[in-house]
């Protein structure tokens, strides 16, 4: 359990982390230096709801790797809140303790790439995400934004209006879904498994603690 003295701005950024790379800690380093957070938690979905439990690895394992990486670092930590629950990884179920944790004084940052939010209405209860947190919406390659704001209005709220100078959207309940610029880092968890199982290098794709638990459980070694 992470302590809640003082945090004000808190980014929640979560994922599978199958595993965690450097994509992601340079992804959350910029974040929460350009939104000045309190924290950033990375949250390892314990039972993801969109992939069968036998194509992902231990949860522990993932867990551990993201501790690997993040070490030390005085802002990014490292959550097990959803192994702590029963059943499946639903984010709104994450938000909605978070909230009940944090009350409405603190700002939540939900971190997530633009391909997911233009699958969001897959997601259980999925309008009521955005009434309980800010969103955070990363560039993705071969995917383009000038097209989100009709979405979401069409998709979530219809009173969803833009921001000043192409920031973002403003939801009626106060939240924000806000673009955020990253350093793209082609790297992919899919892309770091395949190299594994084919006997390939993964050096200076993900920090060198992570490398080494890989090859030292053997993971990834088969599909």
């Amino acid at each position: 359990m992470i302590p809640k003295a003082k945090i004000r701005r808190l980014g929640l950024f979560g994922g599978t982390f199958n595993p965690v790379h450097y994509g992601h800690l340079r992804t959350a380093e910029e974040v929460a230096e350009a939104l000045r957070l309190s924290q950033l938690w990375f949250i390892p979905a314990a039972l993801p709801p969109h992939k069968a439990s036998k194509e992902v690895t231990p949860f522990e394992m993932r867990l551990h790797m993201a501790r690997l990486a993040v070490g030390r670092h005085p802002l990014l930590k490292v959550s097990d809140l959803e192994a702590r629950r029963p059943g499946k990884s639903y984010t709104i179920e994450t938000l909605r303790i978070l909230r009940e944790q944090f009350g409405r004084e603190a700002d939540l940052y939900y971190i997530l790439g633009l391909d997911a939010v233009l699958e969001i209405q897959t997601w259980k209860d999925y309008r009521d995400l955005f009434t309980l947190s800010h969103f955070v919406v990363l560039d993705r390659p071969g995917y383009d934004r000038s097209h989100l704001g009709e979405f979401l209005r069409r998709e979530v709220h219809v009173d969803f209006r833009e921001l000043p100078d192409g920031q973002g959207f403003h939801h009626p309940s106060g939240y924000q879904v806000l673009f955020q610029e990253t350093t793209l880092l082609d790297i992919s968890g899919t892309q770091i498994r395949r190299l594994v199982r084919e006997g390939r290098s993964v050096r200076y794709l993900l920090p060198e603690a992570v490398r080494r638990y890989i090859l030292e459980k053997k993971l990834y070694l088969r599909d």
